[in-house]
């Protein structure tokens, strides 16, 4: 465990040195994971990582035996074929060698997956997300009785490109490279940053899936049924998920909307949302770009 939680922080040390482009959402010929804004999601791409040093040699190796196979052994080039019914070494080797990578995947597979289900600290907050055809619904599981849905808006990009504009405008949320188009959703759910966040994840109709790259979250929403996942963001952003469990004909639009704050932007929102959840997002938005203005500000 401690080799594996070395070379894990080795690759966490290279991340933080990477240029950060498209913090929290896809971008053009996106081959890889989204940049990680939790420990756990940037545990699941070193993973990833790790097991494709595995899957890439072995797939070369099974394709170069295949084509000597087929060059050297065929019909033509080998008129008379072997009868050699065994050979021990390969034998020994082939079932060795499988055993030895199955080991090296399921160790630090199994301490995944045990992350993965027993947070490592107590989780602080806890949120009920709950799956609609075709949106999501959130209820604050702390005494607050904040709740709220979170819809999809702009879809009429191309269809009605007044009304989307419109739409978007009425929320705030024209600048399309913040809150990309078929991603950006009326009401965020605003959860503060460093903070061991639980959901419970259900559904009320039909299964749906919530699922948000950067944080390292995928749990199906099953009618009638709890499942639970945890995260701890550790940067504030806009983190953007999708429904990840075909669920009809509008599956492709209900996205999920994460937003991280500050501890003291979350406390100020969520007193305020309490009356008036559209006032609430509204003036979290304003000090959020108040704060951006006066970085701009210092940095020049």
């Amino acid at each position: 465990m401690r080799a594996i939680t070395a070379v894990f922080a080795l690759f966490i040390a290279t991340l933080a040195s990477a240029p950060a482009i498209a913090q929290q959402q896809l971008w053009d010929w996106q081959i890889w994971h989204q940049p990680a804004a939790s420990e756990m999601a940037a545990r699941i791409e070193w993973f990833d990582l790790y097991t494709l040093w595995f899957i890439v040699p072995i797939t070369i190796l099974v394709m170069v035996l295949m084509l000597i196979v087929i060059v050297r052994y065929n019909a033509r080039a080998n008129p008379n074929p072997s009868r050699t019914t065994h050979n021990t070494f390969i034998e020994v080797v082939w079932t060795v060698v499988p055993i030895i990578i199955l080991i090296m995947i399921a160790i630090p597979s199994f301490d995944l997956l045990t992350r993965q289900i027993v947070p490592e600290e107590e989780p602080e907050l806890t949120v009920k997300a709950t799956g609609f055809q075709w949106y999501w619904g959130y209820e604050y599981q702390d005494g607050s009785e904040i709740a709220f849905d979170s819809l999809l808006i702009g879809r009429e990009k191309y269809s009605d490109p007044e009304a989307a504009m419109a739409e978007r405008a009425e929320y705030g949320k024209t600048d399309e490279a913040e809150y990309p188009y078929l991603l950006a959703v009326d009401n965020d759910l605003v959860l503060p940053v460093d903070t061991v966040v639980r959901v419970l994840i259900t559904a009320a109709d039909v299964i749906h899936a919530f699922a948000v790259p950067a944080l390292g979250v995928k749990k199906d929403a099953v009618p009638g049924r709890i499942n639970e996942v945890w995260f701890k963001a550790d940067r504030e952003g806009i983190f953007y998920g999708q429904c990840s469990e075909l669920c009809g004909k509008d599956h492709a639009f209900m996205p999920i909307g994460i937003r991280i704050v500050s501890a003291q932007q979350y406390e100020a929102w969520k007193a305020a949302a309490a009356d008036d959840i559209e006032a609430a997002n509204r003036a979290l938005m304003a000090s959020i770009e108040a704060g951006r203005r006066s970085v701009e500000v210092a940095g020049n």
